[in-house]
């Protein structure tokens, strides 16, 4: 009984907000008691960056504007990079809310076979989600596991060297074994289950999930969709979890990502606030008695920034210019990954582009790519302003 009215409550609670469906309906700043001249500073800041493609705002689930780069619109598919951890993270959740997964300190062993050596046996899934497994953290942080045919296989050879639970490192491979855990759990791949549980759900319909050649879905990276889906995704989170009266992630869940969990980050290459923190494969950008912000974060500057307390969603992508298909084939750059670092891939694979030998249009490669016009710089310079001006978007009273 106590269930079932918790369950109305909820449905009431959720009955007056507004959900898009479809076309998604539009309000301005008055309406919604946002101050316009504000708004326009967010995105003065925002497109200063040339590298900037797309920013969409949303308050109260309603686009309060919306602005394109030229060459580009709302159709426009940008690439998470990283901003992909926090999607698939959430399917951690949902399999732990159907009892597939009994508990986030459970051994990652329980699930992945690999993880059944002496030096694994003990990490766990909040270890993994949360960047303390203690996986070995070389320079280039893993992301020359992009480069691989086999992601998983590179990611399960990779061994300990920190005693999990005590240090947070930024590490790829912690997110590309979500993939193994949720296989493990429910037999199905991170794709399929992306696909089911959450995109269905909220009405998101035109996207690319890559995986590699293996067939291994990409669980770090490489969710390529327009902005206003990104932003689709921040408002599940913004809402708790609930899509118009359906609980499609459990407010836990949603509630555990969203903490102060590891309280100050290593400086990942921009000034960025003293509490800036993570949990769950979520950033926290902002958390004070102003404002509590939250955001994914991908590499050349992927954001989907929320703030729960006023209903806000602000999401900013770089310029994009996809491949086909969805699943990786290096073909022609495949030598790449014998350069030892992805920063010499990718200048040796802009200059082959630059002078026409390789082209990304014509399906002799097939991946994820940004290139120099999508890597950000003023956009970090002005972080700690941007996330501030997105704290303060209410009129002054």
């Amino acid at each position: 009984m106590r269930l079932a009215i918790i369950f109305l409550i909820s449905l009431s609670v959720f009955a007056d907000k507004y959900f898009p469906d479809g076309e998604w309906e539009t309000a301005n700043a008055d309406q919604v008691g946002l101050d316009q001249e504000k708004i326009d500073k967010l995105f003065t800041m925002t497109f200063d960056d040339d590298a900037t493609m797309s920013a969409v705002l949303i308050k109260d689930g309603y686009i309060i504007q919306e602005q394109y780069a030229k060459g580009f619109n709302e159709n426009s598919f940008g690439t998470s990079w990283s901003t992909a951890k926090s999607f698939y993270a959430a399917l951690v959740g949902i399999s732990l809310d159907r009892g597939e997964i009994k508990s986030l300190d459970e051994p990652v062993a329980n699930y992945v076979d690999s993880y059944k050596t002496p030096e694994k046996q003990k990490i766990t899934i909040r270890q993994i989600l949360n960047m303390t497994s203690g996986l070995e953290f070389p320079d280039h942080e893993h992301e020359m596991m992009f480069l691989e045919a086999d992601h998983l296989k590179y990611a399960e050879k990779v061994g300990v060297e920190n005693p999990p639970g005590e240090v947070f490192q930024y590490n790829n491979v912690n997110s590309m074994m979500i993939g193994e855990i949720l296989k493990g759990a429910t037999g199905k791949t991170a794709k399929v289950l992306l696909e089911e549980r959450i995109f269905s759900q909220i009405g998101l319909k035109d996207y690319t999930a890559w995986e590699d050649s293996a067939g291994n879905t990409m669980t770090y990276c490489c969710l390529d969709m327009s902005a206003r889906d990104f932003s689709k995704f921040g408002l599940l989170f913004n809402r708790d979890g609930n899509w118009n009266g359906k609980q499609i992630i459990s407010k836990n869940y949603v509630d555990e990502s969203l903490q102060l969990y590891w309280g100050k980050t290593p400086s990942m290459g921009w000034s960025h606030s003293d509490t800036r923190g993570y949990s769950l494969q979520w950033w926290i950008s902002k958390y004070d008695d102003d404002a509590k912000i939250y955001n994914t974060s991908g590499k050349f500057g992927q954001f989907v920034f929320i703030d729960k307390e006023r209903d806000v969603v602000f999401a900013r992508i770089t310029k994009y210019y996809p491949s086909e298909g969805d699943v990786q084939d290096w073909g022609a750059l495949s030598s790449l990954r014998f350069l030892g670092s992805i920063n010499r891939a990718l200048i040796v694979s802009r200059f082959l582009m630059s002078i026409g030998l390789i082209k990304l249009d014509d399906g002799s490669v097939k991946t994820p790519y940004t290139n120099a016009d999508g890597e950000s710089k003023e956009f970090y310079q002005n972080y700690v302003d941007i996330v501030n001006s997105i704290a303060d978007l209410e009129k002054d009273v």
